[in-house]
């Protein structure tokens, strides 16, 4: 119990639980750049992760008897994951292929992502009532957000459905503003 009344106990559990922050941080976000293809920044991310996990593994191996430091740990690492999901959401890097299904709206739906400057397919399609409109559309994922109310907008019951993407070759692509 006397290390619950040590500062340098807690200082160095502190310590180890930023650390922890930082090095699930940049693995989570590593992560998300190698299934994006960005090798050289997967490169940094995973230099600076590994140099960052070192150091605080040493911190908490020469104690394992010290239970705060591994609490701290544990900490760091189920809060980095999500704090490294909350910075990619923020970053918003890679296109998203959105897939629109509309009974009614679609054709509306699909004019107005063009006028707003997005590439639209329509095609028609049998749902389980009937024809709908399906329409594909790939976007920057920066621009998710704004797609997606103006499809609620027209369509509140369309059934929109999202997966990240790399693009290979050819077609349209938004242009960056």
């Amino acid at each position: 119990m006397d290390i619950l009344l040590s500062s340098q106990a807690w200082l160095f559990a502190g310590l180890i639980f930023m650390l922890r922050v930082a090095n699930m941080s940049l693995d989570t976000l590593r992560v998300l750049m190698v299934t994006r293809g960005r090798k050289g920044l997967s490169w940094i991310l995973g230099f600076s992760q590994t140099v960052v996990f070192v150091i605080v593994l040493i911190y908490v191996i020469q104690d394992l008897t010290n239970w705060l430091n591994i609490v701290a740990y544990a900490a760091g690492f189920a809060t980095g994951n999500v704090l490294g999901m909350w910075i990619e959401e923020r970053i918003a890097l890679g296109h998203v292929d959105l897939r629109i299904i509309s009974s009614n709206w679609g054709a509306a739906i699909a004019e107005r992502l063009r006028e707003d400057g997005y590439a639209v397919t329509e095609v028609p399609a049998r749902g389980r009532d009937g024809m709908v409109t399906l329409l594909n559309c790939s976007v920057l994922r920066k621009d998710l957000e704004k797609v997606e109310d103006c499809i609620q907008e027209i369509d509140p019951q369309a059934f929109v459905t999202a997966e990240d993407v790399r693009p290979i070759q050819r077609g349209y692509w938004r242009m960056l503003k």
